[in-house]
């Protein structure tokens, strides 16, 4: 059973089998967001998501980046990702119309970013994981 389901900017209905969310910044004590912190956590976010869904193609959809009027530390400017980080498998029907929809499936992980902590539900969800292209980034698997 599916935590949600997701309707994507091109029709497809995609369901949310597994979600983690987090602190963009949760734990960050010595440092301040940067460039290149954002960078390594984001790196960070792609191995461990190939970690936890082996076998599925991981698509990050890329955050917007704010540059708030503030001191530039050692590292570079201040820059800011939204506030929760996210990491869903999604599954759909599969991509292949010659497959039999009993024994296949298409999947997907997807890790994106948002400004609160909600679970997307039908067209509710930000933008870029609306216009996720599934029939070229989805993999389909045979159950």
């Amino acid at each position: 059973m599916a935590l949600a389901r997701v309707v994507l900017a091109s029709g497809r209905p995609i369901d949310l089998s597994d979600l983690r969310m987090s602190s963009t910044y949760g734990g960050l004590l010595e440092s301040y967001p940067c460039k290149p912190l954002n960078d390594a956590r984001i790196d960070g976010l792609l191995r461990s998501a190939e970690r936890a869904f082996p076998g599925a193609p991981v698509h990050l959809v890329t955050p917007p980046r704010e540059y708030p009027d503030q001191y530039a530390g050692a590292f570079g400017p201040v820059e800011v990702l939204p506030a929760v980080t996210c990491v869903g498998s999604f599954r759909s029907t599969s991509l292949e119309p010659a497959h039999d929809r009993a024994l296949y499936r298409s999947r997907l992980t997807v890790v994106w970013f948002q400004p609160t902590a909600h679970v997307p539900s039908g067209h509710d969800a930000e933008t870029g994981l609306l216009d996720v292209a599934w029939e070229r980034l989805a993999t389909d698997e045979e159950l």
